[in-house]
Protein backbone atom coordinates (compact mmCIF):
# COMPACT_ATOMS: atom_id res chain seq x y z
CA UNK A 1 0.00 0.00 0.00
CA UNK A 2 1.49 3.37 -1.01
CA UNK A 3 3.08 5.83 1.77
CA UNK A 4 0.92 8.50 2.71
CA UNK A 5 2.66 11.97 3.36
CA UNK A 6 0.99 14.75 5.29
CA UNK A 7 1.93 17.62 7.54
CA UNK A 8 -0.31 16.07 10.25
CA UNK A 9 -2.41 13.35 11.55
CA UNK A 10 -5.54 13.53 14.54
CA UNK A 11 -5.98 10.08 16.24
CA UNK A 12 -9.52 10.82 17.50
CA UNK A 13 -12.23 12.09 15.54
CA UNK A 14 -14.27 12.78 18.49
CA UNK A 15 -15.30 16.70 19.36
CA UNK A 16 -11.31 17.69 20.47
CA UNK A 17 -9.90 15.62 17.43
CA UNK A 18 -12.42 17.57 15.04
CA UNK A 19 -11.53 20.94 16.73
CA UNK A 20 -7.93 19.92 16.93
CA UNK A 21 -8.64 19.68 12.53
CA UNK A 22 -10.17 23.78 12.36
CA UNK A 23 -7.21 25.08 14.25
CA UNK A 24 -4.72 23.32 12.10
CA UNK A 25 -6.37 24.55 9.10
CA UNK A 26 -6.26 28.27 10.69
CA UNK A 27 -2.13 27.60 10.49
CA UNK A 28 -2.79 26.18 6.82
CA UNK A 29 -1.79 22.51 8.05
CA UNK A 30 -3.58 20.13 6.08
CA UNK A 31 -4.21 17.13 7.92
CA UNK A 32 -5.48 13.69 8.48
CA UNK A 33 -7.97 12.35 11.00
CA UNK A 34 -7.84 8.27 12.01
CA UNK A 35 -10.79 6.58 14.48
CA UNK A 36 -11.80 3.18 15.77
CA UNK A 37 -15.33 3.84 15.16
CA UNK A 38 -17.39 3.92 11.87
CA UNK A 39 -17.84 6.88 12.37
CA UNK A 40 -16.82 11.00 13.66
CA UNK A 41 -18.12 11.84 17.24
CA UNK A 42 -16.16 9.58 19.73
CA UNK A 43 -17.73 9.63 22.99
CA UNK A 44 -20.33 12.72 22.04
CA UNK A 45 -22.04 10.57 19.48
CA UNK A 46 -21.79 6.75 21.35
CA UNK A 47 -22.53 7.91 24.34
CA UNK A 48 -23.99 10.84 24.59
CA UNK A 49 -25.71 11.48 21.27
CA UNK A 50 -29.06 12.75 22.89
CA UNK A 51 -28.16 14.19 26.29
CA UNK A 52 -27.97 18.13 26.53
CA UNK A 53 -24.68 19.73 26.82
CA UNK A 54 -24.74 23.25 28.59
CA UNK A 55 -21.17 24.53 29.05
CA UNK A 56 -19.80 25.02 25.31
CA UNK A 57 -19.38 28.43 25.22
CA UNK A 58 -21.90 30.58 22.94
CA UNK A 59 -24.15 27.70 22.97
CA UNK A 60 -26.53 27.54 25.48
CA UNK A 61 -27.66 24.03 25.23
CA UNK A 62 -26.85 20.81 22.56
CA UNK A 63 -27.01 17.39 22.33
CA UNK A 64 -23.98 15.76 21.90
CA UNK A 65 -25.05 14.82 18.25
CA UNK A 66 -25.56 18.20 17.76
CA UNK A 67 -22.16 19.76 18.83
CA UNK A 68 -20.53 17.29 16.51
CA UNK A 69 -22.80 18.07 13.66
CA UNK A 70 -21.11 22.02 14.70
CA UNK A 71 -17.81 20.90 14.58
CA UNK A 72 -17.67 19.12 11.30
CA UNK A 73 -19.52 21.62 9.23
CA UNK A 74 -17.14 24.40 11.22
CA UNK A 75 -14.23 22.02 10.14
CA UNK A 76 -15.72 21.40 6.35
CA UNK A 77 -13.27 24.94 4.73
CA UNK A 78 -10.52 22.68 5.08
CA UNK A 79 -11.44 18.50 4.33
CA UNK A 80 -9.85 16.54 6.60
CA UNK A 81 -9.16 13.52 5.35
CA UNK A 82 -11.04 10.62 7.17
CA UNK A 83 -9.71 7.23 7.85
CA UNK A 84 -12.44 5.32 9.88
CA UNK A 85 -13.26 2.38 11.35
CA UNK A 86 -9.24 1.90 11.80
CA UNK A 87 -6.98 1.95 15.23
CA UNK A 88 -3.57 3.32 15.00
CA UNK A 89 -1.48 0.24 15.89
CA UNK A 90 2.08 1.62 15.01
CA UNK A 91 3.45 5.11 16.26
CA UNK A 92 6.84 5.82 15.58
CA UNK A 93 9.56 8.41 15.49
CA UNK A 94 12.01 8.28 11.71
CA UNK A 95 15.62 9.26 11.49
CA UNK A 96 14.49 12.39 9.33
CA UNK A 97 11.79 13.91 12.49
CA UNK A 98 8.44 12.58 11.21
CA UNK A 99 6.47 10.14 12.31
CA UNK A 100 5.34 6.79 10.88
CA UNK A 101 1.89 5.33 11.81
CA UNK A 102 0.05 2.35 10.56
CA UNK A 103 -3.11 0.82 11.29
CA UNK A 104 -4.92 -2.02 11.33
CA UNK A 105 -6.51 -1.84 8.24
CA UNK A 106 -3.14 -1.63 6.25
CA UNK A 107 -2.95 2.28 6.28
CA UNK A 108 0.62 3.94 6.39
CA UNK A 109 0.92 7.27 6.75
CA UNK A 110 4.31 9.67 7.34
CA UNK A 111 3.68 12.75 9.24
CA UNK A 112 5.27 15.93 10.27
CA UNK A 113 3.31 15.92 13.35
CA UNK A 114 0.77 13.68 15.34
CA UNK A 115 -2.25 14.50 17.38
CA UNK A 116 -3.14 12.18 19.85
CA UNK A 117 -6.93 13.22 20.35
CA UNK A 118 -8.16 9.47 21.71
CA UNK A 119 -9.99 10.56 24.50
CA UNK A 120 -10.42 7.70 27.09
CA UNK A 121 -8.89 5.38 24.80
CA UNK A 122 -9.89 3.91 20.95
CA UNK A 123 -14.07 2.09 21.06
CA UNK A 124 -14.13 -1.38 20.63
CA UNK A 125 -16.81 -3.55 20.43
CA UNK A 126 -17.51 -5.56 24.04
CA UNK A 127 -16.95 -9.56 22.88
CA UNK A 128 -18.49 -12.55 24.43
CA UNK A 129 -17.31 -14.08 27.04
CA UNK A 130 -18.37 -17.72 25.60
CA UNK A 131 -15.59 -20.25 24.92
CA UNK A 132 -14.48 -20.03 21.35
CA UNK A 133 -15.98 -16.86 20.68
CA UNK A 134 -12.50 -15.31 19.66
CA UNK A 135 -11.44 -18.20 17.57
CA UNK A 136 -14.98 -17.48 15.09
CA UNK A 137 -14.75 -13.97 15.07
CA UNK A 138 -14.84 -13.20 11.51
CA UNK A 139 -16.05 -15.55 10.37
CA UNK A 140 -19.42 -16.98 12.36
CA UNK A 141 -19.30 -14.26 15.30
CA UNK A 142 -19.80 -10.64 14.09
CA UNK A 143 -19.75 -7.44 16.35
CA UNK A 144 -22.24 -4.43 15.37
CA UNK A 145 -22.74 -3.20 12.57
CA UNK A 146 -22.46 -3.61 9.27
CA UNK A 147 -24.16 -7.02 9.43
CA UNK A 148 -22.73 -9.57 7.41
CA UNK A 149 -23.73 -10.08 3.31
CA UNK A 150 -24.16 -13.59 2.02
CA UNK A 151 -26.09 -15.46 5.14
CA UNK A 152 -28.83 -17.01 2.52
CA UNK A 153 -30.06 -20.60 4.17
CA UNK A 154 -28.05 -19.57 7.62
CA UNK A 155 -29.31 -19.78 11.00
CA UNK A 156 -29.04 -16.40 12.77
CA UNK A 157 -28.43 -15.11 16.35
CA UNK A 158 -28.58 -11.52 17.08
CA UNK A 159 -27.64 -10.87 20.54
CA UNK A 160 -28.64 -7.28 22.03
CA UNK A 161 -31.10 -5.20 23.75
CA UNK A 162 -30.41 -1.87 21.64
CA UNK A 163 -32.58 -0.05 18.65
CA UNK A 164 -28.98 -1.23 16.71
CA UNK A 165 -29.67 -4.66 17.60
CA UNK A 166 -33.91 -5.48 16.57
CA UNK A 167 -33.19 -3.22 13.00
CA UNK A 168 -30.10 -5.44 12.39
CA UNK A 169 -32.78 -8.63 13.58
CA UNK A 170 -35.40 -7.34 11.22
CA UNK A 171 -33.70 -6.01 8.36
CA UNK A 172 -32.04 -9.62 8.15
CA UNK A 173 -35.54 -11.87 8.17
CA UNK A 174 -36.97 -9.03 5.38
CA UNK A 175 -33.58 -9.55 2.85
CA UNK A 176 -34.61 -10.20 -0.22
CA UNK A 177 -31.06 -10.54 -1.36
CA UNK A 178 -29.69 -12.88 1.17
CA UNK A 179 -32.47 -14.38 3.14
CA UNK A 180 -31.16 -16.75 5.84
CA UNK A 181 -33.34 -20.01 7.27
CA UNK A 182 -33.99 -17.92 10.76
CA UNK A 183 -33.53 -14.99 12.29
CA UNK A 184 -33.52 -14.73 16.11
CA UNK A 185 -33.35 -11.93 18.11
CA UNK A 186 -32.05 -12.69 22.34
CA UNK A 187 -31.56 -10.28 25.24
CA UNK A 188 -31.33 -11.64 28.93
CA UNK A 189 -34.57 -9.79 29.54
CA UNK A 190 -37.60 -8.91 27.46
CA UNK A 191 -37.06 -5.41 28.48
CA UNK A 192 -35.50 -3.38 24.92
CA UNK A 193 -33.92 -0.02 25.21
CA UNK A 194 -35.06 1.88 21.78
CA UNK A 195 -38.17 3.62 20.44
CA UNK A 196 -41.54 2.35 21.54
CA UNK A 197 -42.23 2.19 17.50
CA UNK A 198 -39.13 0.04 16.74
CA UNK A 199 -40.05 -2.67 19.73
CA UNK A 200 -43.23 -2.85 18.30
CA UNK A 201 -42.61 -3.63 14.92
CA UNK A 202 -39.89 -6.25 16.15
CA UNK A 203 -43.02 -7.99 18.38
CA UNK A 204 -44.96 -7.86 15.11
CA UNK A 205 -42.40 -9.32 13.23
CA UNK A 206 -42.52 -11.96 15.95
CA UNK A 207 -45.95 -12.98 16.25
CA UNK A 208 -45.97 -12.89 12.35
CA UNK A 209 -43.05 -15.94 12.71
CA UNK A 210 -40.64 -13.59 10.92
CA UNK A 211 -38.34 -13.18 13.32
CA UNK A 212 -38.12 -15.20 16.90
CA UNK A 213 -38.29 -13.60 20.04
CA UNK A 214 -35.54 -15.70 22.65
CA UNK A 215 -35.33 -14.28 26.09
CA UNK A 216 -31.99 -15.97 27.57
CA UNK A 217 -28.01 -16.01 27.84
CA UNK A 218 -25.34 -17.94 25.81
CA UNK A 219 -23.56 -20.34 27.37
CA UNK A 220 -21.38 -22.28 24.38
CA UNK A 221 -21.19 -22.68 21.14
CA UNK A 222 -20.85 -25.55 19.28
CA UNK A 223 -18.30 -25.47 16.34
CA UNK A 224 -17.32 -28.04 13.87
CA UNK A 225 -13.94 -27.62 11.46
CA UNK A 226 -13.99 -23.69 12.67
CA UNK A 227 -17.85 -23.34 11.48
CA UNK A 228 -20.24 -22.87 13.98
CA UNK A 229 -23.14 -25.30 13.94
CA UNK A 230 -25.62 -24.51 17.04
CA UNK A 231 -25.70 -22.75 20.24
CA UNK A 232 -26.66 -23.72 24.10
CA UNK A 233 -29.11 -21.19 25.65
CA UNK A 234 -29.82 -20.93 29.29
CA UNK A 235 -33.42 -20.02 29.27
CA UNK A 236 -35.57 -17.63 32.46
CA UNK A 237 -37.11 -20.76 33.30
CA UNK A 238 -33.87 -22.22 34.19
CA UNK A 239 -33.81 -24.37 31.05
CA UNK A 240 -30.44 -25.54 28.68
CA UNK A 241 -31.36 -25.45 25.36
CA UNK A 242 -29.62 -26.18 22.24
CA UNK A 243 -30.35 -24.00 19.05
CA UNK A 244 -29.18 -24.36 15.40
CA UNK A 245 -26.76 -21.33 15.05
CA UNK A 246 -24.33 -20.55 11.74
CA UNK A 247 -24.05 -17.14 12.41
CA UNK A 248 -24.07 -14.83 15.29
CA UNK A 249 -24.30 -10.67 15.05
CA UNK A 250 -23.87 -9.06 18.53
CA UNK A 251 -24.68 -5.79 19.91
CA UNK A 252 -22.91 -6.24 23.73
CA UNK A 253 -22.18 -2.22 23.66
CA UNK A 254 -18.14 -0.85 23.21
CA UNK A 255 -15.42 -0.11 25.57
CA UNK A 256 -12.54 2.55 25.05
CA UNK A 257 -9.51 0.46 25.63
CA UNK A 258 -6.09 2.36 25.47
CA UNK A 259 -4.27 -0.26 23.23
CA UNK A 260 -1.33 0.30 21.49
CA UNK A 261 -0.60 4.00 22.77
CA UNK A 262 0.92 2.54 25.68
CA UNK A 263 3.96 0.52 23.64
CA UNK A 264 4.67 4.09 21.72
CA UNK A 265 7.21 4.90 24.49
CA UNK A 266 4.99 8.33 25.48
CA UNK A 267 5.93 9.56 29.02
CA UNK A 268 2.54 8.28 30.62
CA UNK A 269 1.15 8.61 34.04
CA UNK A 270 -1.83 6.25 35.08
CA UNK A 271 -2.46 5.54 31.71
CA UNK A 272 -2.75 8.96 30.32
CA UNK A 273 0.38 11.61 28.56
CA UNK A 274 2.63 13.26 30.22
CA UNK A 275 2.77 17.13 27.87
CA UNK A 276 4.25 20.20 28.34
CA UNK A 277 1.55 22.65 28.77
CA UNK A 278 3.22 25.49 26.59
CA UNK A 279 2.17 23.44 23.81
CA UNK A 280 0.50 20.29 24.27
CA UNK A 281 3.58 18.45 23.32
CA UNK A 282 4.21 14.63 24.90
CA UNK A 283 7.89 13.22 25.40
CA UNK A 284 8.63 12.83 21.85
CA UNK A 285 8.95 15.71 18.93
CA UNK A 286 6.37 16.27 16.98
CA UNK A 287 3.86 14.34 18.68
CA UNK A 288 1.08 16.29 20.79
CA UNK A 289 -1.74 15.11 23.05
CA UNK A 290 -5.05 16.86 23.90
CA UNK A 291 -7.80 15.87 25.57
CA UNK A 292 -8.84 13.15 28.13
CA UNK A 293 -5.97 11.18 26.77
CA UNK A 294 -3.45 13.38 28.53
CA UNK A 295 -2.49 15.03 31.97
CA UNK A 296 -0.96 17.76 33.55
CA UNK A 297 -1.35 19.84 36.93
CA UNK A 298 -4.58 20.80 37.09
CA UNK A 299 -6.26 18.89 34.32
CA UNK A 300 -10.04 19.20 33.97
CA UNK A 301 -12.02 16.59 31.53
CA UNK A 302 -14.10 18.97 30.01
CA UNK A 303 -14.57 19.38 26.41
CA UNK A 304 -13.79 23.16 26.67
CA UNK A 305 -10.53 22.66 28.33
CA UNK A 306 -9.52 20.05 25.24
CA UNK A 307 -10.38 22.87 23.01
CA UNK A 308 -8.17 25.07 24.77
CA UNK A 309 -5.23 22.37 24.11
CA UNK A 310 -5.83 21.76 20.40
CA UNK A 311 -5.35 25.54 20.00
CA UNK A 312 -2.13 25.94 21.35
CA UNK A 313 -1.11 22.63 20.41
CA UNK A 314 -1.59 24.05 16.44
CA UNK A 315 0.39 26.82 16.93
CA UNK A 316 3.04 24.54 18.22
CA UNK A 317 2.57 21.84 15.21
CA UNK A 318 3.41 25.65 12.78
CA UNK A 319 6.95 25.54 14.34
CA UNK A 320 7.56 21.82 13.02
CA UNK A 321 5.65 21.94 9.80
CA UNK A 322 6.81 25.78 8.53
CA UNK A 323 9.96 26.10 10.70
CA UNK A 324 11.34 29.51 10.70
CA UNK A 325 8.43 31.28 9.80
CA UNK A 326 7.20 33.79 11.96
CA UNK A 327 3.53 32.70 13.14
CA UNK A 328 1.60 35.72 14.29
CA UNK A 329 -1.60 35.80 16.63
CA UNK A 330 -4.69 36.27 14.18
CA UNK A 331 -8.13 36.55 14.82
CA UNK A 332 -10.36 35.50 12.49
CA UNK A 333 -12.59 38.69 12.81
CA UNK A 334 -10.31 40.50 10.50
CA UNK A 335 -7.25 38.45 9.05
CA UNK A 336 -7.57 38.28 5.26
CA UNK A 337 -5.12 35.72 5.29
CA UNK A 338 -7.86 33.41 7.67
CA UNK A 339 -10.68 34.35 5.60
CA UNK A 340 -8.74 32.89 2.54
CA UNK A 341 -8.18 29.73 4.55
CA UNK A 342 -11.73 29.63 5.77
CA UNK A 343 -13.20 30.69 1.97
CA UNK A 344 -15.33 33.02 3.45
CA UNK A 345 -15.24 36.60 1.35
CA UNK A 346 -13.11 39.48 3.35
CA UNK A 347 -14.93 42.55 4.68
CA UNK A 348 -12.28 44.64 4.69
Amino acid sequence: MRMIETDAVIIGAGPVGLFQAFQLGLQDIRCHIVDALPYVGGQCQELYADKPIYDIPGIPVCSGAELIAKLQAQVKPFQPTLHLGQQVTECKQQADGRISLSTNSGTQILSKTVFIAAGVGAFQARPLMVDGASELEGKCVHYGLPVPSNLSGQDILVIGQDADAISAALSLAQSTDSTPRSVTLMHRRDVFDAPDELVQTMRNAVSSGQIHLQIGQLTALHSLHGTLQSVTIATVQGESIERPVHHIVAFLGISPKLGPITQWELAMQRKQLEVNTENFSTSVRGIFAVGDINTYPGKKKLILCGFHEATLAAFGAADIVYPGRNTPLQYTTTSTALHRLLGVASSN
